[in-house]
């Protein structure tokens, strides 16, 4: 009698989640983006509470005499009679405020409002698309509503909102909490028309597949259809638009502060700080250099982790 091999093992299937991060690692230039973003993000979440100027302090009398303009002491390099103080390694600002608590007190709005504006166009656009993806009748009609938002003047449109509505805003909830709301909006109504077109595509596409024919043959509600069947087969390009949302977030709050519709001046932001360092940009270019630098930083670091996450969560080009 013949002997009988013995089974062999079961191997347990691989999880897609490791093919993902398999081909997210092999990207550079997502990997080293994603490492960035994270280190802007514990330098201005975790860097306040090690380093301890408030960024609102402003010095009076001689304190204020002693403190302002001081140079980063890096100018110790070129300058060794520049006014400067190893208390403040990037210096102070010409109201004595230092610069380094005011730049990371910054990047937590500016990253804030980001990710904020970013969620509620996520929201909007995804619904947007689903709706005319899915729903025949009512495709053209939203559609013609996307371009009519694509064909708008979008930050002259903003500009004049924020004149209108500014006000009324900050006396129902306060300066800072009201200008905050009233710019993710702004943002976030402005910016959903992309994620719209890119999800609506998607989904033309998927509800024409085998599984969701059958889901519709066992007499599954449009409800449970969208929720369980479309929506988790379009969250790759969900995800990819997050991403890129921010990047444009970012750089739509630094504009409207920069052209001084942002935030009141005492409170910083990325985009105020250059506001306030423009007139005197040539007698301290740093003041301009460390905000802009820190806002193309994160912008270029997002856009490659974006870039990262669609070549990782396409299977079409996963492997490649």
């Amino acid at each position: 009698m013949t002997e009988l091999s013995p089974p062999a093992p079961v191997v347990a299937p691989r999880s897609q989640w490791l093919d993902v991060w398999d081909q997210f690692k092999s990207h550079r230039g997502a990997l080293m983006g994603g490492i960035l973003f994270v280190s802007i993000l514990a330098l201005v979440l975790v860097g306040p509470f090690v380093y301890w100027n408030d960024a609102k302090f402003v010095p009076t009398g001689r304190d204020f005499l002693r403190l302002r303009d001081m140079r980063p002491i890096y100018t110790i390099l070129w300058d060794s009679g520049a006014k400067m103080d190893w208390a403040y390694p990037l210096g102070t600002d010409n109201l004595g405020r230092d610069t380094l608590a005011r730049l990371m007190f910054g990047g937590r709005v500016s990253i804030a409002v980001g990710m904020t504006a970013m969620v509620l166009a996520l929201v909007l656009g995804t619904l947007v698309g689903v709706t005319a993806g899915y729903f025949k009748k009512l495709d053209g009609l939203l559609m013609r509503l996307t371009d009519l938002f694509l064909a708008l003047p979008l930050l002259p449109m903003i500009l004049v909102a924020a004149v209108l509505f500014r006000e009324s805003l900050a006396q129902a909830i306060g300066p800072e909490g009201g200008v905050f709301v009233l710019i993710v909006c702004l943002i976030g109504i402005t910016s959903w028309m992309p994620t719209a077109r890119i999800v609506r595509g998607d989904v033309l596409a998927i509800k024409e597949r085998e599984f969701v024919l059958a889901a519709r043959s066992v007499g599954t509600t449009n409800t449970k259809m969208v929720i369980r069947h479309i929506l988790p087969n379009v969250l790759s390009p969900i995800m990819v638009s997050a991403t890129l949302g921010i990047a444009t977030a970012i750089i739509a709050e630094s504009s409207l502060s920069f052209l001084g519709f942002g935030f009141p001046p005492d409170f910083p932001t990325w985009g105020r700080l250059l506001n306030d360092s423009v007139d005197r940009m040539i007698l301290y270019p740093e003041r301009v250099i460390f905000p802009g630098l820190l806002i193309s930083l994160t912008v270029l670091s997002v856009n490659y982790l974006g870039d990262g996450l669609r070549d990782a969560l396409d299977p079409r080009i996963r492997g490649r």
